[in-house]
């Protein structure tokens, strides 16, 4: 049985039919149809969304009709057959399958509001190439099969249907310029759909750094104007790689709202220091985003009186790690007093206090010129020891601790080595140290170099830590638990190195460089929204409901499954699936509130099964 239209003085009517070989009044053998039911018209039940028809049709196969008076009808008619013919030598035997990702991520894609966005850019800018595409083709790429520029555009075959209808494979670099040209669009448009589609939760708005390697010997020089004065600063420096490398680098700085998706990001030269990219990335996003107040959480590299202040200017409130080590001795003195202490266990206690400072912030121009101002304001400090914390402590610092113990224990015997050395200055007393190049002046005589005060104060420091805020009467626990929602940020760095392959980076001019991390930005928040569809369609119940602390599905899997997610196009025109029965499939499609049956299918089922997927 089939779902067909009949017009009846210009009204569409929907009816259930059936095809049957019969005699008919003439005596013949014939295909002749029968009108089962009389469902009703069209405009009672077309839910304006596309593809109704197609959709309709697909649900009353898949046994679970969109309309209820058909569901008496279902399984009722004989199952569909298919056939092929092959001819021996037709290149047709030798089938290439092809990707049915772009199912899933072009809804994805459309939900951000990019589609609309693209095609807006390049008809006001007379663009000839197929820059939707394109960009369509890098963000994929990404996703499911992470490569250079050039290759990702070789991959344009694999698909079912190619992104890319243009034929000049060197355009991706004209793309690229477009994308970095439009980047605050881009934000903003984002922005908006996702606020619309989920909203978003700037509650709590997350801030964190992580830089990426380049595969270059050299760092960019930076552009001087006549008088050697710096006009622009080099971008690929050499700078502390989170990774250990000695490759220049380029910093970004990402932020991420409460639901656990990106926000923004902005990119910075490899040897700018961690708290000199916060005002800068703000002020060139998030505080026009319109996001109201928002509590900024960030780790203790972000700290500084100047980055508070133009939080707290801004309307917005702050939740920052401080170094205790660092702090001053009077601040160190009331941190480890068990005076004060809510003992929570005998794991963990807190306590906190209110503290008034006084800075003076340094301001300039356009034009270099400085201004000081002197400001006060007031925030909380709340200090918790905690055993976890405690354990990793002494387990990061036991191989430098067992070494000083070894030393003490044979000290005439024990050959130090320079890193040893270097960790070694801290606790020395400064007399025995050569001021010029800042060494150890005689090894044999380390143990009566080393400072027991201040190794003492070293170890009574060991599982405290210290969280500054602004939000004077929020509890001290949710100020703690607030803080340590900053590691899901840690979660969108993993994923950017590692399943979307953000580095190295192998594109030199500044503008390319923020547009291939820009790509990637996009390819991350497309990957967040679908596994936070997941977790919402799986909840688990050890997170009480709670999506800040579940991706559903990790993120390697989910590309994995997409990625193997194929077809094979027979000779008459139908499709048959390939990868299609494994569980991480089924879970992203079920989540996204679409769904699979052992048939063939054609483009128009396709396209129907596109039309169900909801990104939000």
């Amino acid at each position: 049985m089939h779902i067909e239209i009949a017009n009846n003085n210009g009204t569409k009517y929907l009816k259930l039919a059936r095809c049957y070989r019969g005699t008919n009044a003439k005596g013949k053998r014939t295909i002749i149809k029968q009108v089962v039911l009389n469902i009703g018209p069209l405009s009672r039940y077309d839910d304006g969304a596309p593809d109704y028809l197609d959709r309709l049709r697909q649900s009353f196969r898949d046994g679970n009709p969109m309309i209820p008076e058909l569901l008496p009808y279902v399984g009722s008619g004989a199952a569909k057959t298919f056939a092929f013919r092959y001819r021996e030598g037709d290149p047709a035997c030798d089938g290439e399958p092809k990707r049915l990702a772009a199912c899933v991520l072009d809804p994805v894609f459309s939900a951000l509001g990019l589609d609309q966005l693209f095609a807006s850019v390049k008809h006001a800018s007379k663009i000839r190439y197929d820059l939707q595409g394109i960009v369509r083709l890098l963000v994929y790429g990404r996703i499911l099969e992470p490569a250079s520029k050039c290759a990702t555009m070789e991959q344009n075959g694999k698909y079912h249907e190619p992104l890319v209808s243009s034929d000049n494979p060197d355009n991706v670099y004209d793309a690229l310029t477009v994308i970095d040209e439009n980047a605050k669009r881009i934000f903003r448009r984002m922005n908006t759909c996702i606020k619309r589609g989920i909203g978003r939760n700037p509650s709590l708005v997350f801030y964190d750094v992580t830089n990426f390697y380049f595969e270059i010997a050299e760092a960019d020089d930076d552009v001087l104007d006549e008088s050697g004065n710096v006009v622009e600063k080099g971008l690929r420096k050499f700078g502390v790689s989170k990774e250990n490398r000695k490759q220049p680098i380029v910093q970004i700085g990402l932020f991420m709202d409460d639901n656990g998706i990106p926000v923004s990001f902005e990119m910075f030269p490899g040897n700018t220091l961690d708290h000199h990219t916060l005002r800068p990335a703000m002020e060139r996003t998030v505080d026009g985003f319109g996001l109201g107040r928002f509590v900024l959480v960030a780790d203790r590299g972000m700290y500084s009186a100047p980055n508070m202040c133009h939080v707290t200017d801004a309307g917005n409130g702050y939740i920052v790690s401080k170094s205790l080590r660092k702090s001053t001795a009077a601040t160190r003195r009331w941190a480890v007093s068990p005076e004060g202490y809510t003992v929570v266990s005998d794991r963990f206690r807190r306590k906190s206090r209110i503290v008034q400072r006084e800075v003076t912030l340094v301001k300039k121009d356009k034009n270099g010129k400085e201004t000081r101002e002197r400001r006060k304001f007031t925030e909380k400090e709340v200090v918790y020891w905690s055993e976890a914390f405690y354990k990793r402590e002494m387990h990061e610092h036991k191989s430098f601790l067992d070494f000083i113990e070894r030393l003490r224990a044979n000290p005439a015997g024990f050959r130090v080595s320079a890193a040893q050395s270097k960790s070694l200055k801290r606790f020395l007393k400064d007399e025995y140290l050569n001021k010029k190049t800042n060494e150890v002046v005689d090894g044999r005589k380390l143990v009566a170099m080393i400072d027991d005060k201040k190794l003492d104060e070293f170890n009574e420091l060991m599982g405290y830590y210290m969280i500054a805020t602004s939000e004077l009467d929020t509890p001290d626990q949710e100020i703690i638990d607030k803080y340590h929602g900053l590691t899901q940020i840690e979660d969108q760095f993993r994923e950017m190195k590692g399943t979307l392959e953000a580095r190295p980076v192998f594109v030199n001019t500044p503008e390319h460089i923020h547009a291939h991390l820009l790509v990637c930005f996009i390819a991350l928040t497309m990957m967040r929204l679908v596994q936070r569809r997941i977790a919402m369609a799986e909840p688990r119940p050890d997170t009480g409901g709670d999506l800040r602390w579940s991706y559903g599905m990790p993120g390697e899997r989910l590309s994995r499954a997409l990625r193997e997610w194929q077809a094979l196009r027979h000779n008459n025109g139908v499709l048959q699936m390939l990868n299609s029965s494994g569980e991480d499939l089924r879970r992203i499609l079920a989540a996204l509130g679409a769904s699979l049956k052992p048939t063939m299918y054609t483009d128009g089922t396709l396209n129907a099964i596109k039309s169900t997927i909801k990104a939000f």
